[in-house]
């Protein structure tokens, strides 16, 4: 794993309303691994995730404090370009939505909305990233088929393709399993691991064993505060704080 910081969380606050769900977090996230943000429902996940490609802002009333830098760069700059942020940080949330059109034309709805043309550019687009999201071998003689036609856990993987079609440099994936079968899960996990190679990867898996199973660090949250981040292996065998040891031995959460 990287020691570059691709993604450094500074002071954050985040407020829906009045309702205050992040507190004072700092957080840096390392280049190409698995970073896991673990903890119990309720707990800021999906808004820290959803904070850093600025999709919080569609949410009427929110509002964050602090910063979200990516290579240096605050996420809020006046230059920003939001779609080519959410480009560059992509996203998969816990339920499949594939584009109602065929599989070969979700992978490329995004290149092509791009400006891409080419048709062998675009094959290869798609062949590339069904390979990188372990479904290439199970759908290449039905590429026209409606995507609506595949598996949840099929559309789980398409939705990554679809993602990694645009070439992004961080991908944050809000409980991607949370509905899937174990084989279904263990395919998206391998891709996982192969692409944490080429990309930063922010997780928030769906139980405490894909935890263990797909991260390089994990960061555990609790109450919208950050308790605990460190290496994988050396916060689930020692964790410095009581509040991990007893959520990681299930003794509330």
């Amino acid at each position: 794993m990287s020691e570059k910081i691709k993604v450094e969380i500074k002071k954050m606050n985040f407020f829906y309303g009045k309702k205050q769900a992040v507190f004072n977090l700092d957080l840096d996230i390392r280049a190409n691994g698995i970073l896991s943000v673990f903890g119990p429902a309720g707990s800021g996940i999906t808004t820290i995730l959803r904070s850093i490609n600025r999709l919080t802002e569609l949410i009427p009333g929110s509002r964050m404090e602090g910063d979200i830098k990516i290579d240096g760069k605050s996420v809020r700059d006046a230059d920003i370009d939001l779609p080519d942020l959410r480009r560059k940080v992509g996203m998969v949330f816990d339920v499949p939505t594939p584009l109602p059109m065929s599989i070969f034309d979700n992978i490329v709805y995004g290149p092509r909305l791009k400006g891409e043309k080419n048709k062998d550019a675009l094959h290869e687009i798609v062949e590339k990233t069904l390979k990188d999201a372990a479904l290439w071998d199970e759908v290449k003689e039905r590429l026209k088929a409606p995507a609506s036609s595949l598996s949840g856990g099929q559309q789980q993987r398409l939705c990554i393709a679809r993602v990694l079609a645009l070439d992004p440099e961080i991908i944050l994936l809000d409980r991607p399993c949370s509905g899937l079968d174990p084989i279904s899960t263990a395919k998206i996990e391998d891709s996982l691991n192969l692409l944490k190679e080429q990309l930063t990867i922010v997780l928030a898996p769906h139980n405490l064993q894909q935890t263990g199973r797909v991260s390089d660090r994990v960061a555990f949250i609790l109450g919208g505060c950050l308790i605990e981040e460190g290496e994988n292996e050396i916060v689930f065998s020692n964790p410095k704080d009581q509040r991990t040891s007893d959520y990681i031995t299930g003794r509330f959460g």
